[in-house]
This record gives C-alpha cells, structure tokens and sequence, in this order.
C-alpha cells in the first residue's frame, strides 16, 4: 500500500470534490450498496442506481430530457468498467454532459487495494485509524453510521 496518509488526503480531497460537484449533477453508481456507501461517507446527493442495458439508455434519456449531467462512479471490476463504458456511449448519443475523470482518480489511487465503492467506507475508515491526522479522525466521528438494507426482489 502506499503510505496510508498520502492516500487518506487524496482519497478526501476527492470525496469532497464529489461532494461539491455533484450539488448539480447526479451520480450514477452501479446498485444500492453502492449508493449506501456513499451516503456513509457523507455524499448526500442524488445518486442513481443504474444496472442493465435498459437501464442505461432510459437514464440517459431522462437526463436529457431534465438537461443533467451525470458523474459516472462506477466499481473498477471488468462489470463496473464495460457499464461505465455504456454509460458513456448512452450519455454521448443523447447530449448529455458526463464526467468519469473522479472514477479514474479513484480508480487509480485504490485499485490495489479494493475494487468497489461499496468497500469505500471501510477503507476509508482503515486509512484514518493508520493515520495520524486527528483532524480526519473526528471527521470519521462525525460520520452517522448506516446499515445498507437488502434490496429484495418482487417474487414472480
């Protein structure tokens, strides 16, 4: 791992350009454990969850229609990348304004060490307890704990 507290102030310093930027842009995560995760890191704005083909045009479509950009934040697995790839392709083909360069920062900071948002607050957490910032670490206090629930499926 590279040193722990060099990572922790990056990984913040994206979280909060995150923070920031997605006031007026929505960001699209792959499921809801993923949107849970960032809500336990204090991203309190609007997340779409986006899984399958229909999915990905219709919420391009939307956003065309709502004149929205997107955040594309989605796992770095090979799943996470091919749906950021069709994000991409469904949010050009409909004019829609994307942004995908906080996924590759993130991508490219954590990629040895997790391989989803999901896994985010945990890691997160791991930096903190490793750093000697006490700064940060009432940061993470500050954080409400939350339990991601189970999407359960309608039987059919």
């Amino acid at each position: 791992m590279r040193d722990p507290e060099e990572t922790l102030e990056e990984l913040s310093r994206i979280l909060d350009e995150l923070k920031e930027r997605s006031k007026d842009e929505v960001i699209l995560v792959e499921g809801q454990k993923d949107r849970a995760a960032l809500t336990v890191l204090g991203i309190d704005s609007e997340v779409w969850q986006v899984q399958g083909p229909n999915s990905i045009f219709s919420t391009a479509e939307r956003l065309a229609i709502e004149g929205r950009s997107a955040i594309i934040l989605t796992d770095w697995d090979r799943k996470g990348g091919q749906l950021a790839r069709l994000l991409r392709d469904g949010l050009r083909a409909n004019g829609v304004r994307y942004d995908d360069q906080l996924r590759l920062r993130l991508v490219q900071l954590v990629k040895m060490e997790i391989k989803d948002i999901e896994s985010l607050p945990a890691f997160f957490t791991r930096l903190v307890s490793l750093s000697h910032n006490s700064d940060l670490k009432q940061r993470l206090e500050d954080v409400p704990k939350y339990k991601a629930k189970k999407y359960l499926r309608p039987k059919p």
